[in-house]
């Protein structure tokens, strides 16, 4: 927890104390949203090689008029894949096992440095459809017939650290990371200390936005680059521009998330913001229940940008609280983001 913009402090919810980096240090209250998660990052990841204090300047004075033209070495937090694209990543970490072994090295030592899900949903077949036990045998047929994919699963599962598999049935791969594996804020242990900060993810689905409803930084990457990712290889990208789009009023009576977002998608595609990240503000945001928000993210490749993302607030959190979230987890959600200035 060292850089040289001071701005390490310390937090406590519950019988917890965690260390994080504030904003409200940096004197950053007009940043985006978006680009404060990108800050954190940088200050948390600081190596002084692939993370100097120039990457983290250049997010401090950003100009948001200016093209894109310092690149930064982003580390997300997690890594979520399906499985079409994820199954060769784990194979890769098969016989990068099997390769140090041979050379008279610790296989145990290869494993993914940043947690990584799968969620097993694009294979899977309907072969049974119109009866009520047809989602009950649908996942014994698959089972069957990729039986051998799932005992190496689950051997990947037990073997390596930081490595989940989520079975088949239980949902598409962006509903279960909002519902089930987002953390909103995440936790590690460091030098005998807590560290709190910003969940972040990269995933193998162009979709993979969706979790920005939930105010989470993420998108779509290919294998290679997700499984990289995995192995604690930083994200390499420009400082994007960001593009604020302003929610205000109340979504009409009989309007859809389908009619919101399709009405959204038109006017940004005019507008032009491919590579561009789009960060929702203003007093309409409040009025967007989470899933109308998941939706708009879910659908930030169709109009282009790289993000389509929607701030915390107690949206968010009454979303973390229905859905199971510890109230560990949503006071410190909610302590982070909302009274400590980590990013808020």
């Amino acid at each position: 927890m060292s850089n040289n913009f001071e701005n390490a402090s310390k937090l406590s919810v519950g019988n917890k104390t965690y260390n994080y980096f504030s904003m409200a240090e940096l004197g950053v209250e007009k940043l985006p949203y978006s680009l404060k998660i990108l800050l954190e990052n940088m200050l948390r990841t600081h190596d002084g090689a692939n993370v100097t204090d120039a990457h983290a300047k250049a997010l401090i004075s950003w100009d948001p008029s200016a093209e894109p033209d310092t690149e930064i070495q982003f580390s997300p937090a997690r890594v979520i894949m399906q499985d079409f694209t994820g199954v060769p990543c784990i194979v890769d970490l098969a016989t990068m096992r099997e390769a140090v072994k041979e050379l008279g090295g610790d296989p145990q030592q290869i494993n993914p440095l940043a947690p990584a899900e799968m969620v097993i949903d694009h294979s899977v077949v309907i072969d049974v459809a119109g009866t009520a036990d047809a989602a009950e045998r649908n996942v014994e047929y698959e089972y069957q017939r990729n039986g051998e994919r799932y005992q190496f699963l689950r051997w990947g599962q037990t073997a390596f650290d930081n490595f989940k598999v989520v079975p088949p049935g239980t949902g598409i791969v962006h509903q279960v990371n909002i519902e089930y594996l987002a953390r909103t804020v995440m936790v590690k242990e460091q030098d005998g200390e807590l560290v709190a900060y910003p969940d972040s993810c990269v995933g193998t689905d162009s979709h993979t936005t969706m979790v920005n409803g939930l105010g989470v930084l993420g998108w779509g990457v290919g294998g290679i680059e997700a499984e990289a990712a995995m192995l604690g290889q930083p994200v390499s990208m420009l400082i994007p521009r960001v593009v604020g789009f302003k929610l205000v009023g109340n979504i009409p009576t009989g309007a859809t998330a389908t009619d919101v977002v399709l009405t959204i998608t038109e006017m940004l595609r005019q507008h032009g913001v491919v590579g561009k990240f789009v960060e929702f503000y203003g007093e309409g945001v409040t009025k967007v229940p989470l899933a109308n928000r998941a939706t708009i993210g879910n659908m930030s490749p169709e109009f282009g940008s790289t993000v389509a993302i929607f701030p915390i607030d107690e949206v968010t959190l009454d979303y973390l609280r229905i859905t199971g979230r510890s109230k560990e987890q949503v006071d410190l959600v909610e302590a982070l983001h909302q009274g400590s200035g980590a990013v808020a």
